[in-house]
């Protein structure tokens, strides 16, 4: 099956019986792409430099509940703590956040810079307009995406997708 919207070129080095050239989740990932670029392009328009819409939902939840570990911070948005750890050291080196040594020695509290704290107002606004913007694209189209989420989420209680996946190998004889 080919993908929604890529475009194909010859490419000499592929081999033959790719399986990389098909995807069913590549157009969502292309979409998410698209849409958080639009959003970097409402920050560039304001002069915002160096900032990821990805580390909005981090800033924003600082700036709400106040300094947090690391640890703290990942939970609060349902994200592992390496994952977050790697995206904090990002929005430190992007000037974002600082990180200070915690109650003990082993954990590190992370605050908005001043630089943050400085457009915290814009960020929360650009959220509110962003939210607003996707209900408004949700209420054009026939299947909104928020419910297929649910859909998947329904689907993959009744099966993993890991199991789902094992599946599939126990089939596949390249997979013994």
């Amino acid at each position: 099956m080919a993908e929604t919207g890529e475009t194909r070129k010859e490419d000499p080095g592929a081999g033959v019986g790719d399986p990389s050239r098909e995807s069913l989740w590549r157009p969502l990932r292309v979409l998410q792409e698209g849409m958080d670029a639009e959003i970097a392009r409402i920050y560039a328009e304001r002069r915002i430099e160096g900032l990821k819409p990805s580390f909005v939902r981090e800033l924003l939840r600082l700036h709400a509940c106040g300094p947090m570990t690391i640890g703290a911070l990942a939970e609060s948005v349902g994200r592992t703590h390496s994952a977050l750890s790697q995206k904090v050291a990002a929005m430190r080196a992007a000037g974002w956040v600082e990180t200070v040594a915690g109650a003990d020695a082993r954990s590190k509290e992370v605050t908005l810079t001043e630089q943050a704290r400085g457009v915290i107002g814009r960020l929360a606004a650009e959220w509110r307009a962003t939210e607003a913007a996707v209900a408004e694209i949700e209420a054009e189209i026939p299947y909104p995406l928020s419910r297929v989420v649910v859909d998947i989420e329904r689907a993959l209680e009744r099966k993993s997708f890991h199991d789902r996946i094992a599946e599939k190998l126990a089939e596949d004889p390249a997979w013994e």
